[in-house]
């Protein structure tokens, strides 16, 4: 199989039976849908990692090897092909502002890899443990560098607005987080804010950015905004809750990290909350004062089930994806909309 061919999920859909399984086939199916967009972004992202300097295309690989849903640039061709933009040779815009999404997600992927001295990322070794924290580094800047010359090469002020905008809101996000980080005080509304940051600023961007290139109104727009918001905010709640909840080979990366990095996410804080005494001075041992034992995360994980804070999490991420599928009743019924609303049910879903 060809890089191109690794980074898509192109196989058929199974028939949907309700509402867990349209879930969980729905990103094939949307895959499937743009399969021949997908094909052209994922020679655009391909291309645009070749370098002359070998160290930069040989961690591409290991990026591309390490597969993902490549849910982002699915995003921008779906909203897009939803506002009517042309299937066709000479309306090709989506495709690469789709791979600039994609790019700028990658970039902070590796960024925060670093940050978060991860050892897994989708499964596998991530780049820093393989290539060193110094080379993920700089590869990402140089990922943001490629997303960037995609967005000049569009030519479009508006479009290059929406992702830079996107960029600066990311990084907001991840120094928010840090500075949340170890403190059991956060208001929920916070840590609301920080994943708003981190994920679902650029899922927004990259729902916007479609109907921007169809030509479409304000209204539009921002609806395709608020579709992306909210799925982003299901995403990483459910997310969050997996961290929790899901073994290591279905989560992919090590299950716990969040914990023993002090992440303050709303598993955690919902179970602090809903603990007792003793209950709350465990959470704050192991998250404010970072003193973990092994046994620690078998234990937070009878507290986190005890208290129910995975289903406070999961019903949280359902009202988002319940908005976000709402934010597209503007738009005509089309199988474009509906992969879209089956895309919604797949991110909670993926919590089942």
């Amino acid at each position: 199989m060809g890089a191109a061919d690794s980074l898509t999920e192109t196989q058929p859909a199974a028939p949907a039976q309700g509402a867990t399984d349209k879930g969980q086939n729905a990103l094939s199916a949307l895959a499937t849908y743009l399969q021949e967009d997908m094909e052209a972004c994922n020679r655009t992202i391909v291309a645009r990692m070749q370098s002359p300097v070998p160290l930069i295309p040989q961690l591409g690989a290991h990026l591309v090897a390490a597969g993902g849903k490549r849910l982002r640039p699915l995003l921008t061709l779906a909203s897009a092909r939803l506002c009517g933009y042309p299937a066709d040779a000479d309306h090709q815009r989506h495709v690469g502002l789709a791979a600039c999404v994609e790019f700028i997600h990658t970039a902070t992927l590796l960024h925060d890899d670093v940050v978060d001295e991860s050892l897994l990322r989708r499964g596998l070794a991530s780049a820093n443990a393989v290539f060193g924290n110094k080379a993920s580094v700089l590869v990402g800047d140089f990922l943001f560098a490629r997303s960037f010359q995609l967005m000049t090469a569009d030519g479009s002020l508006r479009v290059m607005a929406i992702l830079s905008a996107a960029s600066a809101t990311i990084a907001e996000g991840e120094v928010l987080q840090m500075a949340t980080q170890n403190d059991l005080s956060t208001p929920i509304e916070k840590y609301l804010e920080v994943i708003h940051g981190k994920t679902a600023a650029l899922f927004a961007a990259a729902c916007r950015v479609g109907a921007v290139v169809a030509g479409r109104s304000e209204r539009e727009e921002e609806a395709l905004d608020a579709y992306g918001t909210n799925l982003g905010m299901a995403f990483q709640l459910v997310d969050d809750a997996l961290d929790y909840a899901a073994d290591q080979q279905t989560l992919g990366k090590t299950v716990g990290d969040d914990m023993r990095e002090g992440k303050i996410t709303l598993p955690v804080l919902a179970a602090y909350h809903a603990a007792d005494a003793q209950g709350r001075a465990f959470w704050e041992r192991v998250i404010e004062q970072g003193e973990q034992t092994d046994e620690d995360l078998p234990h937070a994980l009878e507290r986190i089930a005890q208290t129910n804070a995975i289903r406070t999490t999961v019903e949280c991420a359902q009202t988002y994806a319940d908005k976000a599928v709402q934010a597209l009743s503007i738009f005509p019924d089309s199988p474009i909309r509906r992969l879209m609303v089956d895309a919604a049910a797949y991110t909670v879903s993926r919590a089942n």
